[in-house]
């Protein structure tokens, strides 16, 4: 489904946060290994429960890989990366895959604890969000938990509708129609 032309490529930015410091949003590559597996040790107990929707207190080497290598034809991962005392630090990430020759894909999206309530979520879901509508995705969906206040309203605030799951009481579905530019 992803078109890969130079019409759809991801352009690295910056981003200046609520609270006046700046990270740089870029794509993922092999290189992060080190630097995502250190994000992830830093992240809460809760927070880690968050995102996978299981406790977990290591990230599975296969687990690393796939994060590092999305397959492009399908996947697409970004990674906030901070410079602070002279260390680059990732902070966030955000990502999407599809089944194949599918039109919608899903995301899961990932800030450090102590990166909370600054626009990094907002940011790296725009871009995103962005990327998946130039490679032909018409919709975007992820599973929240129902719990999850602050990622629900992102979800809202950003024209995600929220359904409950019907699977499961405990999640919530979040589903965006992508635009393309072509009316």
């Amino acid at each position: 489904m992803q078109d890969r032309t130079p019409a759809t490529a991801f352009a690295p930015f910056n981003v200046t946060l609520r609270d006046g410091r700046e990270v740089l949003v870029r794509e993922i590559g092999d290189y992060d290994k080190a630097g995502l597996l250190v994000a992830f040790n830093r992240l809460s107990a809760d927070a880690r429960y968050t995102r996978f929707m299981a406790a977990m207190r290591q990230l599975p080497e296969a687990m690393l890989e796939q994060a590092t290598h999305p397959s492009p034809e399908r996947e697409f991962a970004l990674v906030a990366i901070a410079t602070e005392n002279d260390t680059r630090t990732i902070v966030g990430g955000a990502r999407y895959a599809a089944a194949p020759g599918s039109d919608l894909c899903e995301f899961a999206v990932t800030v450090s604890d102590n990166w909370h309530g600054l626009g990094l979520a907002s940011e790296l879901m725009r871009g995103l969000v962005d990327v998946a509508t130039r490679r032909g995705y018409r919709h975007m969906e992820g599973y929240v938990l129902s719990s999850n206040t602050s990622m629900r309203r992102l979800a809202k605030h950003l024209g995600f509708a929220d359904t409950p799951c019907p699977d499961d009481a405990t999640l919530r579905v979040v589903t965006l129609t992508l635009q393309s530019g072509e009316q």
